[in-house]
């Protein structure tokens, strides 16, 4: 048995006076006035966030940190593409989410001089939706598509000749009279992101002349990222700052940046003009990010297992039920990184807490 170490305020109820029915709106008026009102506020709110995911993006390769094996390969696509006068081959990202993808993709259209179109696959449900993105491209131009694999298959099936050959084939009509066209093309390149390349279909995948792993990021270049992104956000920070806020990210760069803006938020209450390593670790403890990375429920996921199983094995179904959490947000958020770091062993009979997340959690191990 696993031992834990010792260690009134309501609204206002004034009546106001009611407008008079002549100039009252109606009720359709109102809801279409509510609707407009909410895109208009969606729209600015989404407006300021890309501003500032922009702003922190690196725009050409020598400042992207991390991936050295893909930067060193998609250099020599660049520099080949450029000296033939070429669109870049088609290009397939997978990878855990918050790598750098789309980051990617950007990059490679500001370093061959071409524009960037960004959609997601949900979005390309009817065959005009992705027939108008592919007519609209220009000579060159790059098509990232995210969650490539949630493709379905009309338009899947829509892609293979643009890819292959520059042609998109459309039926018009029906029945007999139904007629096949051919509309030629520009070269482009289409980039496709997905965090499950193996739900991705071979015809598909065999049509990307370039497949690439993104993986996870070393603890030194997290260091580099948060600090180049504290520079943007106008953030002082030591280096030790910068490691404190990079070992508690998953080394996951959108996860450091998230961080660093809410470590950038307590110095701005505590008031502090340097984010030291001492700050960084009380502000990242006060939104329960402990020194591995790991937020409340990943804890609690833990210590369901040591305390009420007994370290166990036990069945996924049992945790969610004890935790109160969803089975599918368990195995796909969670178990992950537990079973990245060894905190977690998943085996036919159940799921396992090794020794080393007793330690983490302040347990005594007994085999």
């Amino acid at each position: 048995m696993a031992i834990k170490k010792s260690s009134d305020q309501y609204g206002s109820s004034t009546p106001q006076k009611s407008s008079s029915p002549r100039n009252r709106p109606s009720l359709p008026q109102v809801e279409k006035l509510e609707q407009q009102a909410h895109l208009l506020s969606a729209a600015a709110t989404t407006e300021e966030a890309e501003s500032s995911e922009d702003s922190i993006r690196p725009q050409r390769l020598a400042d992207y940190i991390g991936q050295k094996d893909l930067k060193q390969v998609i250099g020599i696509a660049i520099a080949a593409a450029k000296a033939r006068q070429e669109p870049l081959d088609h290009l397939l990202l997978y990878g855990p989410p918050g790598l750098g993808k789309t980051t990617m993709s950007l990059i490679l259209a500001a370093e061959m001089g071409v524009n960037c179109k960004i959609t997601a696959a949900p979005a390309l449900e009817r065959p005009r939706d992705i027939t108008g993105l592919l007519i609209n491209l220009k000579p060159g131009d790059i098509l990232f598509i995210d969650e490539i694999h949630r493709l379905n298959r009309m338009t899947e099936e829509l892609l293979y000749p643009a890819m292959e050959d520059y042609r998109l084939d459309i039926t018009i009509g029906k029945g007999q009279s139904a007629k096949t066209r051919s509309i030629p093309l520009p070269p482009f390149t289409l980039i496709g992101a997905t965090t499950k390349v193996g739900s991705l279909t071979s015809p598909l995948r065999d049509r990307f002349g370039m497949i690439h792993r993104l993986r996870f990021y070393e603890p030194d270049e997290l260091t580099l990222i948060v600090r180049r992104s504290a520079e943007i956000l106008q953030t002082s920070i030591t280096s030790e700052g910068a490691i404190e806020i990079a070992r508690r990210s998953r080394g996951t760069p959108r996860i450091a940046n998230r961080l660093l803006r809410r470590v950038r938020d307590y110095a701005h209450v505590k008031p502090a003009d340097l984010i030291t390593a001492q700050l960084a670790a009380e502000a990242l403890d006060i939104f329960n990010v402990d020194s591995c990375g790991l937020d409340w429920t990943d804890r609690l996921v833990l210590s369901t297992i040591i305390e009420q199983f007994q370290g166990g094995p036990v069945g996924v179904e049992a945790i969610a039920a004890a935790t109160g959490e969803d089975t599918k947000t368990i195995e796909e958020v969670y178990e992950p990184y537990l079973l990245q770091i060894g905190y977690l062993h998943r085996t036919h009979r159940g799921r396992i807490a090794t020794e080393a997340a007793y330690e983490h959690l302040g347990y005594l191990y007994s085999d």
